[in-house]
């Protein structure tokens, strides 16, 4: 039975959206294959989404970002956590190790813990970076505090990711050399199916009125200014979080029958921050997004590019976003014209088919 080693970063939830159309061509491609997640993502992630029998090991495999809620980045506590985890790399490793050659998989897919690189080399694994960013590009647009020695901490990262056999650097991302080999795939996207008519029919829709998925991915968004938005008539928002007792304007998406994926494929609008599951996605879907941008994270720029050359896209400035002010986006985006078709989402059937090699 081939079994594939899943690495997965924690920090929300667009690495593994990622790597579950992966596995799931890798499956189409070899009914037999058995997924090992490595990863704090929930496992109820997965539930649904991953067709092949998998089993989690529920183990930290990188740091990420510390963030105060979707939008903003806590620098310093982010710096802080890389020592602490950086701290103990010798025992992390060698624990990655161990397990590795006790679970023997045939081959190391990484999105994109450094941690997991390093440990598959070592064990002689064949390991593979599937790849929109690395972790030292993020790291690198933020200064450290004076206690901690960032080019020792970045060295060390980029060390890791160069021992990779290969790099699948998907579309669209930003450059990237540190990797000895390096392949180029296409945009990696699994839309669902629409249920608009149902979805029209659950809400109870006026003529006209439109409906604006409002979310911001894996970490979540505390508040919103409700009381404002509650006057912007003609438009239902679907909110991926909580919301006051008696919105007329709101509803919430764990309250709908519908998957976040269908939620997706069946609105007008979705106002989120440019991600690569949900943007790349949203394209492929041809679905307007307004967004609002973070300006310090390292595959934003690539993705605001894609959006803007593929897809409909209208900025919202994160004051406007924080007061409420979204009138003049929602009318914005409406008008816009329909851009040149997208990239085929051929990404998860170009990986696969390098995995296999390797079964």
């Amino acid at each position: 039975m081939p079994l594939i080693w899943a690495a997965i970063s924690g920090h929300g939830f667009g690495h593994a959206a990622q790597v579950v159309p992966v596995l799931n061509a890798l499956h189409r491609l070899d009914p037999d294959l058995h997924v090992l997640l490595r990863t704090t993502v929930p496992p109820s992630f997965f539930k649904d989404r991953l067709v092949p029998p998998w089993d989690v090991n529920p183990v930290q495999q990188d740091v990420g970002c510390v963030q105060n809620g979707p939008l903003k980045i806590d620098v310093e506590a982010t710096w802080r956590e890389h020592y602490r985890f950086h701290s103990s790399w010798e025992e992390r490793l060698q624990t990655e190790i161990k397990a590795m050659r006790a679970a023997g998989p045939d081959v190391v897919l990484a999105d994109t813990p450094y941690l997991a690189v390093a440990a598959g080399k070592a064990a002689a694994i064949p390991t593979i970076a599937l790849i929109s960013f690395t972790w030292d590009l993020v790291l690198s647009e933020y200064v450290a505090p004076p206690s901690i020695d960032s080019r020792t901490t970045l060295q060390l990262i980029r060390r890791a990711y160069a021992e990779a056999d290969l790099a699948l650097r998907i579309t669209p991302a930003p450059k990237m050399e540190i990797f000895q080999r390096v392949i180029d795939i296409g945009p990696i996207a699994e839309p669902a199916p629409s249920a608009r008519e149902q979805l029209t029919e659950f809400l109870g829709l006026t003529p006209g009125e439109q409906t604006v998925l409002v979310g911001f991915g894996g970490v979540p968004l505390d508040s919103l200014p409700f009381n404002r938005l509650e006057l912007l008539t003609g438009y239902r928002f679907i909110f991926d979080g909580s919301i006051p007792p008696g919105s007329r304007r709101f509803v919430t998406a764990t309250s709908l029958p519908f998957s976040f994926k269908t939620l997706m494929a069946s609105v007008d609008l979705i106002m989120t921050k440019p991600g690569y599951g949900t943007l790349v996605e949203a394209v492929a879907l041809q679905t307007p997004i307004i967004y609002v941008r973070r300006y310090n994270f390292a595959d934003e720029q690539p993705l605001v590019d894609y959006l803007h050359r593929y897809g409909r896209g209208v900025e919202l400035s994160m004051s406007e976003f924080t007061q409420g002010e979204w009138r003049s986006a929602l009318n914005k985006i409406l008008d816009l014209p329909p851009t040149i078709a997208s990239p085929s989402p051929t990404g998860a059937t170009e990986a696969a088919a390098e995995l296999k090699k390797f079964l």
